[in-house]
C-alpha cells in the first residue's frame, strides 16, 4: 500500500515598508537521511529578484542561501514536498551486544564523533532533579529504556500550541509543565544527554493522515489530514544510529516525521533565519497536505462514489430478480478471530479454546439486540471430527419469523460467564414446578448419580506417589474429570432427569418413571453434559415393530401460522392436570415386516431411491413395558442452571416447552441456559450460529431476501464483532496479510425449499459451474491460501481427469427453461458424484450440495448451495462485492443460461492463472461480460482483492524499464504418510512460493530480466514493451518437502540487464525473512506493523555487478541454460545469459529448482 501526499507549506512575512535583508537561510528541504521516500522537492522564494545557493552545514542538512538584490517589502517561501506515506517500522533495527542494556559504554570512536551530542547545554535543579528521577530506569533492555523516557517526557509536559520564537529552559518546561514540541523535545535532548547518550533536536514537517477504521482502542488520530512544523529528537544507539522520539505523542518517529533539520541546538535548526532593518512585520504561515494517489488498500477499499455505484448495482439486480420471480436468498458464514490474541493456537490451529467461548457468547448476545428480538439462545453441541477429544459447541440464536417471541425475556436466559450459586436442590425445586407447566407428574423427576464404583476404581489405578484431588491442565481429560468428581463428591445428584414425549392422542405431554436393576439411575461416566451420558440402553427395550414411528416434517411442506405458546402453557398451568398416557401408546400397533407406512410411499413419489433401513437387533424379553427414552435434563454446572432439551419432531412441541420453561423462570426467579437438542428445522424459525473452527470463529449469518438485507446484516455482523474485540484479518510472521485464515463461505437458496431456484431451475447451478470453470479467476482470485486438488474447495477440473467429459454429460441432461417441470431431485442425482474432491468428497467441493436436495435426510434437502471457495476478506465491503458478483451472475444466468463447451485447461491452470496479470485478465473478461449483458460493474471494484491476494512487493525503474514484483500463489502438496509424535501424519509442503515479474517498456533486442544469474523468459502480454513471467523459487527447506534435498534459492536478486553491455545496469533484491537476520517471535499487531515487515524485505537497488561472468561450476546438463558468448572482439569478450526456452507444461513459470547452479 503506498499513499503519496502532497504537502505545501506557505511562509508570509509583511513589512510595513521598504527594508535591507541580509542573507537567510532556509532549512525547509527534507534531510538527506529522511527514511520517508520523497518523489520531488520544490522552493518558491518570492520577491524573485533574489540570487540562492545550495549548501550543507557541517551536520549534513540541506540550507538554501538566499541574498536580496534590493529592498523589499514582502518576503515570501513556498515549499512543496511530495513524499511517499509508505509504512516504516520505527522499531526495526539492531544493537550492538554492549549496547543492549541501559546504562552502556560508548566506544572510543563513537564518543569523538558525536562529541556535539553530549553537550549539557543546561544543568538547572529542576533538570537535576527529574534526571535523578529517571535513573530508576537502570538495567533494562535499551529499547524499553527509550521507549519509558519518551513516554515520561509526554506525561510531564502538556502539549500547547506557542507562535512566539525561541525555546523554553528546561527549567521553564519543567516548572511550567507546558510546552510546544520544540520545548519538550529539546527537553528530551537534554535529558537523555544527562543519562549519558548522544542527542539531538530535530526540526521537521509532521503528516498525520485520517485513519482508514476508527481505532477500538486509544485515540484515532486527525479527524482529517493535517501537516505542521514539528519538532522532536533522535537519540544515537549504536548498530541502530538515529533513532527518533517524539516527545509530544510519546511515539517513536515513523513514516510521517519527515526530518529538514538535525542539529546539537535548536538554535541552528530554525526553519527561516537571517537579519533585516528594524520594523513592523505582519507574520502568517500555512500548512496543508492533499493526497495525490492512492494504492487499492484492504483497509480503505472504496472511494464513497465507488460504494454509491455499488449500492446503486445491488438495487437494480434486486429489480431483475422481483421481475424474473428468481426469489433467491443469500447467507453466509463469514469468520472472525480476536484482536487481542494471535499467538495461541485457539487463534491458529485449535477448534476450540476457553477465550473462543467467551468471546462467542459476547458476540451472540451482540447479535441478539439487532436480530432475534423475542428470541432464544441456544448452546448446543457442534461438529466431532475424529482426534478430536469433545465435540464442539455451537451457539446458536433462534426467533420467529412473524415476530412473536419465542423467548419473551432475556432476563430469565442466564449469563454464560455468572456463577448464581444455586445447587442439586435448586434444580430439583425447578422441575418439580415444571412438571406443573407440562402437565405431568412431579413422581417422574429421576435424580441422576455419578458412578461411585468406577470413579474409585479409576482411583486405585493412579500410581501411590499422586494425590488424587490434585489437578493439573496438563493431566488428561479423564484423569482431570475423575480427579473433579471425586473433589466434588459422589453422594449428591449430579442432576436430575424428566421423561418427555408428546402424545399425540391427547394434543400433551406425558412422562413415566424410568425403572433401573439397581433402583438408581447412574449416569455413562464422563465429562459431556448430562444429557449425553443418560443410560438408555438399560431402560426397558420396546420390540422394533411396537416403536412409534417417527413423524418427521418435509421442508416441503405448506404450514399453517405458529401459535402464541406462552398462552397455551399459562391456560394448561391452570387446568387440573391429566398424567395419564393414551391405550394407543401403552398398547401399541404392531406393524408388520411387509407393512410400509404413509410417509414412506410419500417419499419414494418425490424420490427416485429407496431409503436406507438400519437392522435393529431384537431381544427375547420377559415382558413387554412401555417406557419414554427422550428426556429433560436439570443439572447444576459452576453454579449455574443447565436444561438441557430432548429431541422432539415437531418444532411446535419445541415452543410449547420452552414456553413453560420460562414460565417456571418467572414463577421461581431463576434463569437458566437452554442446551441439548436444538429446534427442529422449520421455515417459519430463523437462526443464526456461532460455532468454533481451527483458528477462527464462524458465524453462520441468516439468509437474506434482498440486497439492502444483505448489507445491513453485514453491517451489523461487522459492528458487533468488533465490539466484541473480534477482527476479520491476521497477518503472519512475514507480515503477509491472510484475512482471518478461515472460510467466507456463501450460501444460496430461498425462503422455502421450494422457492429455491437452484431447484426451480437446474439450468442455473449449470450456468455456475460452467461460468466458474471457463474463468479461474473467480476460482483463485477469491480463494483461501491453500489451493489445489487437496484443497478444501477444489474446482471441479483440479480433480479426476475424466470428470469435465462427465460433467458435459451430466450438462445435457439439464433441460432449459420451459422445456417441462424438472423434478427438484434431478439437480442431487446428476451432480452428486462429480461436484467431489479426489477422496469423493462431496462437502470438500467449490460448488457443495450437501444441502442442496441430499437423499440421506430433510435436514439435507433444503435447497441451499455453498460456494466454498470463498476466503475471508479483511473488509466488509470486500465481503459485500464478493455476494454482489454473485447475485449479478446469477440474475444474468436467469434472464440468459450460460453455456459452452468446458475447457481443457490442463497445467495451464497452475501456470497462468496463479499471477496477478493473468487472473486481472479473467475478471477483466468477466466484468466485461456483465457490462455486455446490462450490468455496470466496475473492475475497480475488485482492485482491493488483487492487492489482498497479489500484494505488490516493490517495483525499480531504469530510464523508461520499470520491473515490478508481485506476490503469487503457489499449491501446496500434501505429503506421503509419515509417523510423528501424535501418530500417522501426512504434511503439507508450503516451501515452495511464486513471485510474478512484470516488465513495461522493455526492449527486448537491449534488455533482458534475469533472476539470480539466469534469464527468465518473458512472455509477452499483448502490449508492446509489456511481458510478464513468474518465479517458483523454494523459499525454506522443511525436512520434510517435495525434493528436500534442493536448497533455498532466496534472496532473489532479478536484474536489468543491458544485452549489448554485457552488464546489469539497475536491479532489485527480495528477501524471504528479514535481512538482517531478524527472527520475529510475534505476529504483527496491526496491518501497519504487517506493512513494514513486508516493506523490510524489499531492496530496490542491489543489483548484480560488474560484467556478465559465470558464477562457480555448472554442470554439463544445466550448463547450456546459462551462457552464451554473444559477443566476441579482439578487445573484450562480452558474456550473456542464453535464453532459455519455456517449459512447455508451464511456459509462464520460471522453476529455479530446475535451473539451480550447484551450491
Amino acid at each position: 500500500m503506498a499513499i503519496i501526499v502532497a504537502i505545501k507549506h506557505n511562509t508570509y512575512y509583511h513589512y510595513d515598508r521598504l527594508i535591507n535583508m541580509g542573507p537567510h537561510v532556509i532549512r525547509l528541504k527534507p534531510a538527506p537521511h529522511s527514511r520517508t521516500k520523497i518523489h520531488s522537492y520544490s522552493l518558491n522564494i518570492e520577491p524573485k529578484e533574489h540570487f540562492i545557493n545550495w549548501q550543507q552545514d557541517s551536520f549534513g542538512n540541506y540550507l538554501a542561501r538566499v541574498v536580496m538584490q534590493e529592498k523589499v517589502k514582502e518576503f515570501k517561501v513556498e515549499v512543496e514536498v511530495v513524499a511517499e506515506m509508505t509504512v516504516i517500522n520505527p522499531f526495526d533495527f539492531f544493537v550492538e551486544e554492549y549496547a543492549e542494556k541501559f546504562p552502556f559504554q560508548y566506544n572510543l570512536q563513537d564518543t569523538k564523533e558525536l562529541a556535539p551530542y553530549f553537550e549539557l547545554m543546561e544543568n538547572g535543579p529542576r533538570l537535576q532533579e527529574w534526571v535523578k528521577k529517571l535513573e530508576s530506569y537502570k538495567n533494562i533492555n535499551i529499547v524499553d529504556f527509550l521507549v519509558a523516557i519518551n513516554r515520561e517526557v509526554n506525561k510531564e509536559i502538556d502539549y500547547t500550541v506557542r507562535l512566539e520564537p525561541g525555546v523554553f529552559t528546561c527549567e521553564e518546561s519543567l516548572e511550567k509543565k507546558l510546552g510546544s514540541c520544540r520545548d519538550s523535545g529539546w527537553l528530551l535532548v537534554q535529558t537523555m544527554r544527562h543519562l549519558g547518550l548522544a542527542a539531538r533536536f530535530v526540526s521537521g514537517y509532521l503528516v498525520q493522515l485520517k485513519a482508514d477504521q476508527k481505532a477500538i482502542d486509544g485515540p484515532s488520530g486527525p479527524e482529517k489530514d493535517f501537516t505542521d512544523l514539528h519538532a522532536w529528537c533522535e537519540v544515537y544507539i549504536p548498530g541502530a544510529g538515529w533513532i527518533g522520539l517524539d516527545p509530544t505523542s510519546g511515539l517513536l518517529a515513523g513514516e510521517g516525521h519527515i526530518p529538514l533539520c538535525c542539529t546539537p541546538a535548536p538554535s541552528s535548526a530554525a526553519p527561516i533565519s537571517g537579519a533585516i532593518d528594524r520594523c513592523e512585520v505582519e507574520f502568517s504561515h500555512s500548512n496543508e497536505v492533499y493526497r495525490i494517489h492512492e494504492d487499492p488498500r484492504v483497509t480503505k477499499p472504496y472511494s464513497d462514489e465507488q460504494w454509491a455505484g455499488i449500492m446503486a448495482l445491488g438495487d437494480q439486480v434486486d429489480q431483475k430478480f422481483e421481475a424474473g420471480d428468481v426469489r433467491l436468498t443469500m447467507g453466509g458464514e463469514p469468520t472472525f478471530v480476536s484482536i487481542d490474541d494471535m499467538e495461541s493456537e485457539q487463534w491458529n490451529t485449535a477448534a476450540d479454546g476457553p477465550e473462543k467461548q467467551k468471546l462467542s457468547n459476547v458476540l451472540i448476545h451482540k447479535l441478539s439486540e439487532s436480530f432475534g428480538q423475542g428470541g432464544l439462545f441456544h448452546y448446543g453441541q457442534g461438529k466431532w471430527y475424529p482426534g478430536e477429544p469433545m465435540p464442539r459447541w455451537q451457539m446458536a440464536l433462534y426467533w420467529r419469523k412473524d415476530g412473536l417471541p419465542i423467548w419473551k425475556n432475556k432476563k430469565w436466559l442466564a449469563d454464560f460467564s455468572k456463577n448464581y450459586g444455586y445447587t442439586f436442590k435448586d434444580a430439583e425445586k425447578f422441575m418439580t414446578s415444571l412438571t406443573r407447566k407440562m402437565g405431568v407428574a412431579p413422581e417422574c423427576i429421576v435424580p441422576g448419580y455419578e458412578d461411585a464404583f468406577y470413579y474409585l476404581w479409576t482411583e486405585r489405578k493412579l500410581p501411590v506417589n499422586i494425590d488424587p484431588l490434585n489437578i493439573n491442565l496438563k493431566d488428561s481429560l479423564e484423569r482431570r474429570t475423575m480427579m473433579e468428581q471425586l473433589e466434588r463428591g459422589l453422594n449428591n445428584p449430579a442432576g436430575f432427569v424428566l421423561p418427555l414425549q408428546w402424545a399425540y392422542q391427547k394434543s400433551g405431554w406425558i412422562s413415566c418413571a424410568w425403572e433401573f436393576r439397581g433402583g438408581k439411575m447412574f449416569l455413562i461416566p464422563g465429562n459431556s453434559q448430562m444429557g449425553y451420558r443418560l443410560p438408555l440402553d438399560s431402560l426397558p427395550v420396546i420390540p422394533e415393530s411396537k416403536r412409534s414411528k417417527p413423524a418427521e416434517r418435509s421442508p416441503f411442506e405448506d404450514t399453517e401460522a405458529l401459535d402464541d405458546f406462552h398462552k397455551s402453557v399459562e391456560k394448561r398451568s391452570n387446568e387440573v392436570p391429566d398424567y395419564s398416557i393414551p391405550e394407543e401408546m401403552l398398547f401399541p400397533k404392531e406393524y408388520k415386516a411387509e407393512e410400509v407406512d404413509d410417509d414412506q410411499k410419500k417419499k419414494e413419489k418425490h424420490l427416485p431411491f429407496q431409503e436406507k433401513k438400519e437392522k435393529q437387533e431384537e431381544y427375547e424379553l420377559l415382558f413387554d413395558a412401555f417406557t419414554i427414552k427422550t428426556a429433560l435434563v436439570a443439572e447444576i454446572r459452576d453454579g449455574r442452571l443447565h436444561l438441557f432439551l430432548p429431541p422432539v419432531e415437531m418444532i411446535e412441541h419445541y415452543l410449547d416447552l420452552l414456553a413453560a420453561i420460562e414460565l417456571t423462570c418467572e414463577e421461581l426467579q431463576m434463569p437458566v441456559i437452554i442446551e441439548g437438542y436444538a429446534l427442529p428445522k422449520d421455515n417459519r424459525i430463523e437462526k443464526l450460529m456461532v460455532t468454533p473452527d481451527p483458528g477462527v470463529i464462524e458465524v453462520n449469518i441468516h439468509p437474506a431476501k434482498s440486497w439492502q438485507e444483505v448489507v445491513t446484516n453485514y453491517n451489523i455482523l461487522f459492528e458487533s464483532a468488533l465490539q466484541s474485540r473480534l477482527g476479520s484479518e491476521k497477518f503472519m510472521l512475514d507480515g503477509k496479510h491472510t484475512g482471518t485464515g478461515g472460510g467466507n463461505h456463501i450460501t444460496l437458496g430461498g425462503v422455502t425449499p421450494s422457492d429455491s431456484p437452484l431447484l426451480r431451475r437446474p439450468d442455473l447451478l449449470r450456468s455456475m459451474i460452467a461460468f466458474w470453470q471457463h474463468h479461474p479467476g473467480l476460482s483463485y482470485l477469491f480463494s483461501t491460501a491453500f489451493v489445489g486438488s487437496t484443497s478444501q474447495a477444489p474446482r471441479v477440473d483440479e480433480g479426476r481427469t475424466e470428470i469435465l467429459y462427465e460433467l458435459e454429460i451430466a450438462f445435457d441432461q439439464i433441460p432449459d427453461p420451459g422445456e417441462g417441470e424438472v423434478p427438484f431431485w434431478l439437480v442431487d442425482r446428476l451432480f452428486r458424484n462429480l461436484l467431489i474432491d479426489l477422496t469423493g468428497n462431496t462437502h470438500r467441493a467449490e460448488f457443495c450440495i450437501d444441502k442442496l436436495y441430499s437423499p440421506d435426510s430433510s435436514s439435507g434437502r433444503l435447497g441451499i448451495l455453498e460456494l466454498r471457495g470463498f476466503d475471508m476478506p479483511p473488509n466488509k465491503q470486500m465481503c459485500l462485492v464478493q455476494l454482489l458478483l454473485i447475485r449479478t451472475l446469477v440474475s444474468w444466468f436467469w434472464e440468459k443460461p450460460y453455456k459452452g463447451k468446458l475447457v481443457r485447461w490442463g497445467t495451464e491452470l497452475h501456470d497462468k492463472f496463479l499471477t496477478h496479470h493473468f487472473v486481472r485478465e479473467d475478471l477483466k473478461d468477466v466484468v466485461a461480460q456483465l457490462n455486455d449483458a446490462g450490468y455496470s460493474f466496475d473492475i475497480n471494484w475488485i482492485e482491493p482483492f488483487f492487492e489482498f491476494r497479489f500484494p505488490h512487493v516493490g517495483r525499480v525503474k531504469y530510464k523508461d524499464v520499470e520491473l515490478s514484483l508481485r506476490s503469487g500463489i503457489e499449491p501446496w502438496n500434501v505429503l506421503g504418510e509419515e509417523m510423528s509424535s501424535s501418530g500417522t501424519a501426512r504434511f503439507v509442503d508450503s516451501s515452495v512460493e511464486r513471485i510474478e515479474v512484470k516488465a513495461i517498456g522493455l526492449t527486448n533486442e537491449r534488455y533482458a530480466v534475469l533472476c539470480n544469474g539466469m534469464r527468465i523468459p518473458m512472455a509477452n502480454t499483448g502490449t508492446k514493451g509489456e511481458y510478464v513471467a513468474s518465479v517458483r523459487y523454494r523459499a525454506w527447506q522443511p525436512p520434510s518437502a517435495l525434493h528436500p534435498n534442493l536448497g533455498v534459492d532466496t534472496p532473489l536478486v532479478f536484474d536489468i540487464f543491458d544485452l549489448w553491455t554485457g552488464k546489469a545496469v539497475a536491479g532489485c533484491t527480495y528477501h524471504v525473512f528479514h535481512p538482517g537476520g531478524r527472527a520475529y517471535d510475534t505476529f504483527p499487531v496491526n496491518s501497519f506493523e504487517a506493512e513494514g515487515r513486508r516493506v523490510s524485505r524489499f531492496y530496490n537497488e542491489n543489483h548484480t555487478q560488474g560484467v556478465y561472468t559465470p558464477k562457480g561450476e555448472v554442470s554439463t546438463e544445466i550448463r547450456r541454460y546459462i551462457l552464451e558468448k554473444e559477443m566476441e572482439t579482439q578487445e573484450t569478450v562480452i558474456l550473456t545469459p542464453k535464453i532459455i526456452e519455456p517449459d512447455p507444461e508451464y511456459p509462464h513459470t520460471f522453476d529455479l529448482r530446475k535451473y539451480k547452479l550447484k551450491r
